[in-house]
């Protein structure tokens, strides 16, 4: 049975096409980790980014102020350094992979170098290139290769493992 599309017809196919296609390159761009937010732009996951950021400042039970986690005349501390992650699609083998950003967040524009983290005994079933985040010994982790990490910039990898490591900042030296 032979189907003559009219001109509207072809339109909307053609339309949806594009539309299809569109979405496809979107979600690939997504999955492999090419994204642009606004002045932040991602091209791979275990590399040095930069973009902008704000500092923000924790919470005082008691008194309900808000106040910076430094002492006065500090040029910097351990609470400019911010850690943000979250699990991502898992391998094929059903491992889970957690994304991890670390940001400098300095307001006073300072570099923070040797950054050193928590880990307990991190590994990984996927590579984590050593020059971003590496295991020095027990629960003692290096960022940046001890480089320093200067105001407003990220450092982000990925690792898998079936549970995610809580990381914290144990130590950081001042520029």
């Amino acid at each position: 049975m032979k189907t003559n599309l009219s001109s509207r017809q072809k339109i909307a196919l053609v339309t949806a096409t594009f539309a299809v296609s569109l979405l496809v390159v979107i979600m690939i761009a997504f999955v492999t980790g090419v994204t642009q937010h606004g002045d932040l732009i991602v091209e791979h996951m275990n590399s040095t980014i930069s973009g902008p950021h704000r500092k923000l400042l924790a919470n005082s039970s008691e008194t309900g102020e808000v106040l910076p986690e430094r002492n006065w005349g500090d040029k910097c501390s351990k609470s400019d350094i911010v850690i943000n992650q979250g699990p991502t699609s898992p391998l094929a083998h059903g491992i889970p992979i957690y994304s991890v950003e670390i940001m400098n967040i300095c307001a006073t524009g300072c570099s923070i170098s040797d950054v050193h983290l928590s880990c307990g005994w991190f590994s990984s079933a996927r590579l984590v290139n050593p020059r971003l985040f590496k295991r020095l010994r027990y629960d003692d982790c290096l960022v940046n290769d001890g480089k320093p990490l200067v105001s407003g910039r990220t450092v982000m990898f990925q690792y898998s493992n079936t549970f995610a490591y809580h990381l914290s900042v144990s130590s950081v030296t001042c520029r």
